[in-house]
């Protein structure tokens, strides 16, 4: 595939096209390869007799062998563009979703959760945040929002699409439509939809002029910026999947703790709304450290309200700082070391908050039981993520990008 020497002579068109599809693709990759999962678990437990602890973590698995593959992804999309890498994750997805679907036993389950992560590694956000980095150039924050605006909507589609398959089909024969889905949806769309000249590597900032790859990736500010990230990752992600057995702790029936997870996620899609606003008014150190401290306000104020609607009102205001996050993560590292080396940089970025996401609902049960209530350990977790927002102090690179 040719590239473009800039951004200005590609046609709007084009961009436009490259925007809708990552959209439609990515609410397809992230329904079926992941939030299809927690709906079909129980079903899964209930025809195989695989313990539901098992099969969680073979979901976990993929988001690890996810995070390691994102690292050769994203110098392969510096280099080449996302239309080939992000198609044969397509081509690989399929195939791993029927393996998934026709597993015979645990050992098998597990390989084809494995071969799943190397496809969400070239299909879900990280290289779709390179292609609208690099295409989108000075309107990428734009295009990110947009972007993850629609992606948030992917549960949203897949959970109730998911739970309409199963009502009529096991979860063997769900899988395999939502393999047709996802065959007939991006796969064509990857290779199709993102046709459009890769640009070639913006030149660097004045500031970044003698900046490597390698360097930055050694350097105590970028080394900084993956520890605070990782560590809010993991607090907040905690908190999403350990929402409701807190509620539940306090008395809620179940019904109304589904309803404060839900309104949660209607508020991680507003947040975003917000996002573009807020870079334009604050410098990146501030924003970055105004959104890891909101939400360490609001999952430790989960852990010491006890009022229902003060809670689901403070369930909202969480899900609202964990989507204006997931921007900050998109552009952490464009805002600090310019757009050139974006795909390997943020490939090395993702791999840890990847693992940290995967390992924390384990790891947020595990407090509870260990602190004997939920509770205590949405205080533990609103303590983690007041350290991040410290450290993030420290991630500007601006007096010396080599160091």
């Amino acid at each position: 595939m040719g590239t473009a020497p800039a951004r200005d002579v590609l046609p709007r068109a084009g961009l436009r096209r490259v925007l809708v599809t990552l959209c439609v693709t990515e609410i397809t990759s992230w329904g079926v390869l992941y939030y299809a999962f927690p709906v079909l678990a129980g079903d899964i437990t209930a025809d195989t007799g695989w313990p539901t602890a098992a099969i969680t973590a073979a979901l976990s698995a993929s988001q690890l062998v996810a995070a390691l593959v994102g690292i050769p992804v994203g110098g392969w999309l510096d280099r080449r563009g996302p239309r080939g890498v992000m198609t044969g994750g397509s081509v690989l997805a399929v195939p791993s979703v029927v393996a998934i679907a026709t597993a015979p036993n645990l050992v098998w389950f597990l390989a084809a959760w494995l071969l799943a992560g190397v496809a969400m590694g070239a299909v879900l956000y990280p290289p779709a945040f390179a292609a609208l980095t690099r295409w989108h150039g000075p309107e990428r924050v734009r295009a990110l929002t947009i972007l993850t605006l629609a992606a948030g909507l992917a549960s949203t589609v897949f959970a109730p699409l998911t739970a309409a398959l199963s009502a009529r089909l096991d979860w063997r024969a769900t899988y395999l439509v939502l393999a047709g889905i996802l065959a007939v949806v991006t796969i064509p769309g990857h290779w199709w939809g993102l046709r459009l000249p890769w640009p070639e590597q913006p030149v660097a900032e004045p500031r970044h002029r003698n900046a490597h790859p390698g360097r930055i990736a050694r350097s105590r500010a970028f080394v900084t910026l993956t520890v605070a990230l990782s560590l809010a990752a993991f607090a907040t992600f905690a908190v999403v999947i350990n929402l409701v057995p807190l509620l539940a702790e306090r008395g809620v029936d179940t019904g109304t703790a589904a309803l404060a997870l839900g309104l949660g996620g209607a508020g991680q899609v507003a947040g975003r709304l917000g996002y573009a606003t807020l870079a334009r008014h604050t410098t990146v150190r501030t924003r970055t450290a105004l959104i890891v401290l909101a939400m360490a306000v609001t999952t430790a104020a989960l852990g010491v309200l006890t009022s229902v609607a003060v809670l689901i009102v403070t369930a909202v205001l969480a899900g609202m700082a964990r989507g204006v996050f997931t921007l900050l993560h998109a552009t952490a590292v464009t805002d600090r070391w310019g757009p050139r080396y974006y795909g390997q940089l943020t490939g090395l970025l993702s791999a840890p908050l990847t693992i940290t996401m995967a390992l924390a609902p384990f790891a947020g049960a595990a407090l509870a039981s260990l602190l004997g209530g939920y509770a205590t350990t949405f205080l533990v977790l609103g303590a983690v993520a007041v350290a991040a927002a410290g450290l993030s102090l420290a991630t500007n690179p601006e007096r010396n990008p080599e160091q």
